[in-house]
């Protein structure tokens, strides 16, 4: 009979110690302070938890277009695009957002580079320049790549820095209004991305750009999950977040019906465009959502934010490539 190896309070410790770790490389709540790599603070500041709704963005758009084959250079533009989307300008936002949100920060996470020192501001303002300018010079590479003769991509990639801007800086500072702050970012999340990837690969026209900002009101359900970890912090320097301004439980409920509820639509639209089968695989992953908001994040929404969201974002993210595969196939 074999032995089991017993745990220990060391392990424990160095388990947790590892976790923390990985949580602060990644960006993610619930890190520590500690880490003196420059190189690995930069990364930190550009929170690459982030980077994955909008690559899968590049990749709905891409299925959107209903031109997308798989050959090397449809993969390479594809991969360069989630370059752009992702590391670069989500990069460049996260790292203006930090700089930004510097005090709140020394309250809610005093653990983020910038308040715990970790990091210099002019280091800082130097990876924010840096992102932007690669980001933009890509996006007009993939403009020639493309052959357009409207630079479509390089416009989408100024508008969301520009966005990102007026998002976390004064004097406008989106944030700073729960309605208006969520919806640019859950567009930046869903509508950007899915632009370009479409963009890159077909025509761009209204019909994907209203559907999408539609969809985007998904997104804005998801921003206000993240509004949960800083209440206290948003109260004491007078932010307008949906929690602050609603209370912890409306705002719990206004959060889950937006994601809900916009994902329906999208559903009923595909059906009134006859694409059946791709609107009741997206009612299928809408359900499961559905659960989880019932098991965790009403019940609990500041202890079960990141538990709801590892739970039920995976099915928001598959029913975007459901809807992004029922518009290429519709031609829309």
């Amino acid at each position: 009979m074999s032995e089991l190896t017993p745990i220990t309070p060391d392990s424990n410790s160095e388990a947790s110690d590892r976790t923390a770790k990985t949580r602060q490389l990644l960006g993610m709540k619930g890190a520590a302070p500690g880490e003196t790599s420059i190189w690995k603070i930069r990364l930190q500041l550009m929170k690459p938890i982030t980077w994955i709704p909008l690559i899968w963005g590049v990749v709905c758009g891409a299925a959107s277009s209903g031109n997308y084959t798989w050959t090397l250079e449809n993969v390479l533009k594809a991969a360069a695009c989630m370059l752009l989307s992702g590391p670069l300008l989500t990069g460049y936002t996260q790292t203006l957002n930090d700089f930004y949100d510097r005090e709140i920060d020394a309250i809610n996470e005093p653990y983020r580079p910038i308040p715990s020192g970790a990091i210099s501001v002019p280091q800082v303002v130097s990876q924010i320049i840096f992102l932007f300018i690669a980001g933009i010079s890509l996006s007009f590479v993939l403009d020639l790549w493309a052959g357009h003769e409207f630079p479509n991509v390089t416009v989408l990639a100024i508008f969301g820095s520009f966005i990102a801007f007026i998002y976390s800086a004064p004097p406008l500072k989106l944030k700073q209004n729960g309605w208006l702050g969520n919806y640019a970012l859950g567009a930046s999340y869903i509508a950007l991305p899915w632009w370009a990837g479409h963009a890159l690969f077909g025509e761009l026209n209204w019909k994907i750009i209203v559907i999408t900002l539609i969809y985007s009101w998904a997104g804005l359900g998801i921003a206000i999950v993240n509004d949960f970890k800083s209440v206290e912090g948003d109260r004491q320097l007078g932010l307008q977040s949906l929690p602050v301004m609603f209370g912890i439980d409306k705002a719990a409920w206004i959060c889950v019906v937006m994601i809900d509820v916009f994902q329906g639509l999208i559903a009923a639209y595909l059906v009134s465009i006859h694409e059946n089968l791709y609107a009741a695989i997206l009612v299928l992953l809408i359900i499961p959502q559905i659960t989880f908001q019932d098991m965790y994040f009403l019940r609990d929404p500041l202890k079960n934010d990141v538990k709801y969201q590892a739970s039920a974002q995976p099915f928001l993210v598959l029913g975007m490539l459901v809807a992004g595969l029922a518009l290429g196939h519709a031609g829309i």
